[in-house]
């Protein structure tokens, strides 16, 4: 005579189904406390804003080009940097600001020339600082370049 054996059972036991649970929730309430205080501020690409308009309006002044302004500005939900302001086809870069804020030598707005070598009217470095969570600064040197970090003397 045959025996019948019984059908292989198989799936998981509530304990397993509870235990994963619970893990999917620690992990996910994690998860969101490391993304929830994140700034979309970056101050890599602030500076890289700073030294691409800066190069514009250098650019501009070596040619003998009426677009040899840089305007800084911080507007309410931007950071604008305008290359040629008053000159008929400016072109202007904006990042979003997320609750940073940026001070500059003399205040906001703020217009700077440069001359034919490319080097700022002022003749002197300036100090841009972001505040916000953190804060970072870039300078703009007396003889035209940009980078991060305070300025050197």
């Amino acid at each position: 005579m045959r025996r019948k054996s019984a059908p292989n059972e198989s799936g998981f036991t509530l304990v397993e189904l509870v235990t994963v649970i619970i893990l999917i929730g620690v992990l996910s309430a994690l998860g969101i406390g490391l993304f929830a205080s994140r700034s979309a501020f970056s101050p890599l690409l602030a500076t890289q804003q700073i030294a691409s308009a800066t190069l514009l309006a250098q650019q501009a002044s070596a040619g003998g080009n009426p677009a040899n302004t840089l305007t800084i500005e911080q507007g309410g939900d931007n950071f604008r940097f305008i290359v040629g302001a008053g000159s008929g086809n400016p072109r202007t870069f904006e990042i979003p600001r997320e609750g940073t804020s940026l001070s500059a030598p003399g205040g906001l707005p703020l217009t700077l020339t440069f001359d034919s070598k490319g080097a700022p009217s002022t003749g002197t470095n300036l100090q841009f600082t972001f505040s916000g969570d953190s804060t970072f600064q870039t300078c703009l040197s007396s003889l035209g370049a940009v980078y991060a970090g305070s300025c050197q003397s």
